[in-house]
């Protein structure tokens, strides 16, 4: 065990070279492996790669595209001269912490890859391991932050932050409060450095460019997939066409010749939450559904092999996490901690009793949520699981042979429950 934590704090380095060549039959792009130069404790300079890969037994490197133009049928591929996360200068790594590793620059690349749909707006996405714990909205970048970190405080322990805002005073505040891994912001206000200081291993990122993700919505970038036999599967990457109301499609099939519709049409505020989770849909690793409710999720799952499994793992994520956070709410501990307490009768059994009353009764915060999963329902199973909870609207793609039988659970519900179609899938792997 000692050796596995010098490992987690020793710098592997590689044996990467520093350019990298891509060809694509006569077509050829230039890749340029990134260090930085570190300033030390004792004035010397010490320049570094990546911490090292997902394990710290496996070497890594990071390259930036520096040259070529890639054009694939229709499809012109990013160019260079648009790097983010591959060309974060030494000067903005603001607080360097423990020297940032694959995981880490790979959080916060996915962070920027949901971002880039809610940059009109004060917005936090916190992540782990590459899936989004909590994501909002708000009427500040503080209030953004809050509401996510509040969806899972739990995952959100030693993870990655990236807002569409400059960091201000009253979300540093917020921030100190947790164990975080990376912090990244377009910029951050005065003071603000002082306050994330407090966590010594921070990895604090200045990232001018997100004010110019909006642009990256519609770039398009090779996608690779390594095989363990060394061969290679390449993808154009996905773009998310579910940008405004027009986008959505309404609930409709037909089935042997009978036409089923759902019959509740959606709120102004159902449409906006279904924009919002679709965004953050696109961040998430498949097969996944979701749950949010006025620009923040109530609950994620992802990564599941079965939909109704994963709506029903989602819902229990949600009860769990909102008896931690009413539980830190009024106690300023963690649920769990409270439970070792009673059983060690160091605290009054009442105490969890009425956390858990609180939880039943606001079924987790459930009630209201919008259903969003990113592939159709093969059966109604995982929307009656949603409709139980109390969902009031559900997105999902469409397409399957028994849409009727999600429509119809819709319309059975009682009060009726809105759906619409993207069709479009959102996978991810």
């Amino acid at each position: 065990m000692t050796d596995l934590k010098k490992m987690y704090s020793a710098l592997l380095g590689d044996s990467f070279p520093m350019e990298m060549t891509i060809s694509f039959g006569d077509q050829t792009l230039v890749y340029r492996k990134k260090t930085w130069k570190i300033p030390m404790a004792d004035g010397t300079i010490d320049e570094r790669g990546l911490r090292y890969g997902e394990n710290p037994d496996q070497e890594a490197a990071l390259y930036e595209l520096v040259n070529g133009n890639l054009v694939l049928g229709a499809c012109q591929y990013i160019v260079p001269g648009n790097g983010l996360v591959s060309s974060i200068p030494v000067e903005d790594m603001l607080q360097v912490g423990k020297h940032p590793g694959k995981i880490n620059l790979t959080d916060v690349d996915n962070g920027l890859n949901i971002i880039k749909y809610l940059i009109d707006r004060p917005a936090a996405v916190i992540l782990k391991h590459n899936n989004p714990c909590g994501a909002a909205i708000g009427a500040s970048v503080a209030d953004a932050y809050n509401r996510a970190n509040r969806c899972d405080r739990i995952a959100a322990f030693g993870g990655a932050v990236v807002t569409s805002r400059p960091l201000d005073r009253a979300c540093a505040e917020l921030m100190a409060e947790n164990y975080l891994e990376v912090v990244c912001a377009p910029d951050f206000e005065e003071g603000v450095l002082d306050i994330l200081a407090r966590r010594k291993n921070l990895r604090v990122i200045r990232m001018a460019g997100i004010a110019r993700l909006a642009e990256f919505e519609h770039y398009r970038f090779v996608d690779f997939k390594s095989l363990i036999d060394g061969g290679i599967i390449v993808q154009q990457s996905a773009v998310n066409t579910i940008r405004s109301a027009a986008d959505l499609k309404a609930a409709t099939t037909t089935y042997k010749g009978v036409e089923y519709r759902c019959e509740r049409a959606p709120s102004t505020r159902e449409i906006e939450d279904m924009l919002f989770g679709w965004a953050i849909e696109h961040g998430v690793t498949s097969n996944s559904v979701i749950y949010v409710k006025d620009g923040c999720t109530t609950a994620i799952g992802a990564g599941e092999q079965d939909r109704v499994g994963v709506a029903e793992i989602a819902v229990h994520k949600a009860y769990v996490k909102y008896a931690d956070i009413t539980c830190f709410d009024a106690h300023r501990l963690p649920y769990a901690d409270l439970v070792a307490e009673i059983e060690r009768g160091q605290r009054d059994r009442a105490d969890k009793e009425a956390i858990d009353a609180k939880v039943r009764a606001d079924r987790a915060g459930l009630p209201g949520s919008v259903m969003i999963s990113d592939a159709f329902f093969p059966f109604r199973d995982a929307a009656d699981v949603g409709i139980r909870e109390g969902v009031t609207a559900i997105l999902q793609a469409g397409g399957s042979i028994r849409d009727f039988e999600s429509i119809q659970a819709c319309n059975e519900a009682d009060p009726q429950v809105a759906m619409m179609f993207t069709g479009q899938r959102s996978f991810k792997h």
